[in-house]
């Protein structure tokens, strides 16, 4: 059995990238797939900490917490900044790309 999961280790890709947004925007465009991206991994955050405190309410889940509110003012800083650029009526070039790599 073990010879098995050594081989599938050695065939296994241990990086992938994933081009996540490539593109120009509007600022109203752009505010909105910021926001979303945003709001997706703020909720994930709450969940994760939720089922963390749910078996534990001494547990602080000081990462998740303090995750949140870094995602927070993110959220607050891209809107000022979406605002202030709105005016200017250009396009905004958005590059995301997601790096994976296997931790072992």
């Amino acid at each position: 059995m073990e010879n098995t999961l050594d081989a599938k280790k050695e065939n296994l890709l241990t990086e992938q990238k994933i081009k996540l947004i490539d593109g120009l925007f509007s600022a109203k465009e752009a505010a909105d797939i910021i926001d979303a991206v945003l709001n997706i991994k703020i909720n994930h955050h709450k969940l994760k900490r939720l089922s963390i405190t749910e078996g534990n309410s001494n547990d602080s889940c000081e990462y998740d917490t303090g995750r949140i509110d870094e995602l927070l003012k993110a959220k607050q800083d891209a809107k000022e900044y979406f605002n202030s650029v709105k005016e200017f009526d250009g396009r905004l070039r958005i590059n995301s790309m997601i790096d994976i790599s296997l931790e072992q």
